[in-house]
């Protein structure tokens, strides 16, 4: 029997779009253009509704009111929202409304999909299904976010092939098991999958470890040692922080990839060996390379198929799913342990935070909330640390709320009262006596330090820059109000250097 969900969208086309998606997944769908309406069918009578997907900003009964409403009447039936701004304020607030999940215009029907079955699955358990794990390719891959579906598809074309791939991106990102998954998935799957953290090894030992050393080679080798190397051969060899290496071991190391040999420390002749190699990164590598700190040859050599694997901040749709699969792992894992969800508060709180240690930081706030937990779900109470650092995260009003995030601050006053709001240290005063045309955005100076116009590239490219912040990295959105294409664009952004993944950067 299908499953009937609800689709609540004032936009007409986006409305035969959700729908197209929904059938397209099995489930029978009923349409709304307004708030009122959709909630008077929640609380009345006909056909049970086992899911929502509800627009946040609509006129009249908006999204968040809807919510709040349906929490009153102690409706249980799932919500998923959906919103066509990047910012993460009223996601907030959807999700301390008890939103089950959320999407960002447009949505994709495989993402839409996904949501809908994790939110129908939460309710039938009490606990959703742990997904995946080490070895599992990429089913076990836990992700939602439009980001990440990148990621995975190029990932997915790299394990077709024995081609050299470099994971770049911040510590705790799952750079790891994204190169597990590439392993699991490529035709090497049944061949040894070796790690080793190049950062972690005294500069000493790296050769040592990495290729090898015969019995007596050195002080202190009282027996032969194959290397990772040889251990991996066949299989996959993963270097983690690869940027670390020492200059006199990246020669060794390029030979390596180049003639498919190894020099074992002591051995009379070199060894050959069939090794894939998967390496990670923290670190710029061009900059580093540029620097002197690491072989250009070497970088050309391993960098055939460079992958990058965003932040956690910058993907934050992962973040319930992550969650939720975290809770289930550690709940199951726990004894006497039967958690069965999260409260919508710590869920917000948890989606509102940045993650400067990224996923491996979420995971070890789940695994000590679970093991703290008392009761039956997780509350705000057990995230102490995470709530230590944003402080203005419970604040409703609008002084309050400046601490948070000055911009969504501007956002809320009318706009032509948005020039006399005024920000220091955290406090806003508004003067709403002195209406002006236009609301108060920093400039882009004309003028250069030493007094000169500055030229036409100069000020586009700040003020392209200021568009990706201004409008959080929505390409569509900067495009538009840049009134120039997409494609034009990211030509623009290629002629700049301007990396998309990194908005909130403006020009020096």
């Amino acid at each position: 029997m299908s499953s009937r969900i609800l689709i609540v969208e004032d936009d007409p086309v986006q409305r035969r779009l959700l729908k197209a998606a929904g059938e397209a997944a099995g489930h029978a769908c009923e349409m709304f253009d307004n708030g009122r309406d959709a909630l008077d069918r929640l609380m009345g009578n006909g056909p049970a509704i086992d899911a929502v997907v509800l627009d946040l900003m609509m006129p009249g009964m908006n999204g968040l009111e809807v919510l709040e409403r349906l929490g009153v009447a102690k409706l249980s039936v799932p919500v998923v929202v959906q919103t066509s701004h990047g910012g993460i304020e009223m996601v907030v607030k959807a999700m301390r409304a008890g939103a089950f999940d959320f999407v960002v215009k447009p949505v994709s029907p495989e993402r839409l999909k996904l949501s809908l079955e994790n939110a129908m699955k939460a309710t039938r358990s009490p606990v959703a299904p742990r997904l995946g794990g080490r070895g599992a390719g990429f089913g076990g891959v836990v992700a939602a976010s439009p980001a990440m579906d990148r990621v995975l598809s190029l990932a997915r074309r790299a394990a077709g092939s024995g081609i050299p791939v470099v994971l770049e991106g911040e510590s705790g990102v799952g750079k790891e098991m994204i190169a597990r998954a590439i392993q699991a998935e490529s035709s090497r799957r049944s061949k040894p999958f070796v790690t080793v953290n190049c950062g972690a090894i005294p500069d000493n030992l790296v050769e040592s470890i990495l290729f090898g050393h015969e019995k007596g080679a050195f002080t202190g080798a009282s027996e032969r040692h194959a290397g990772k190397f040889a251990e991996a051969d066949g299989g996959t060899l993963f270097l983690d922080e690869i940027g670390e290496l020492a200059p006199d071991i990246q020669v060794k190391l390029l030979r390596a990839v180049q003639a498919g040999e190894i020099e074992t420390i002591g051995a009379r002749h070199a060894r050959n060996v069939d090794v894939r190699l998967i390496s990670a990164t923290n670190k710029d590598l061009i900059a580093e390379v540029k620097a002197g700190r690491f072989r250009e040859d070497l970088y050309y050599r391993l960098n055939v198929f460079p992958i990058h694997v965003p932040a956690l901040r910058k993907r934050k749709e992962d973040i319930p799913q992550l969650v939720r699969h975290f809770i289930a792992r550690f709940s199951s894992a726990a004894l006497n342990r039967k958690i069965a969800g999260i409260a919508p508060d710590a869920m917000a709180l948890l989606t509102a935070h940045d993650w400067p240690g990224n996923i491996r930081e979420l995971e070890n706030a789940i695994h000590r909330a679970v093991v703290l937990s008392d009761g039956g779900k997780l509350t705000r109470e057990l995230f102490p640390q995470i709530e230590a650092q944003m402080p203005g995260f419970q604040l409703d009003n609008l002084e309050e709320a400046a601490a948070c995030s000055p911009v969504a601050v501007a956002e809320q006053v009318p706009a032509r009262q948005r020039a006399s709001a005024q920000f220091s240290d955290g406090e806003i005063t508004v003067s709403a006596e002195t209406p002006v045309a236009e609301p108060a955005r920093p400039a882009v100076d004309a003028v250069s330090l030493d007094g000169e116009v500055r030229t036409i590239a100069e000020i586009e490219e700040e003020l392209i820059r200021f568009a990706l912040s201004f409008y959080r990295g929505q390409m569509s959105e900067v495009a538009r109000r840049l009134g120039i294409g997409r494609s034009t664009l990211y030509r623009k952004l290629k002629d700049y250097s301007i990396d998309p993944d990194d908005p909130v950067r403006e020009a020096a």
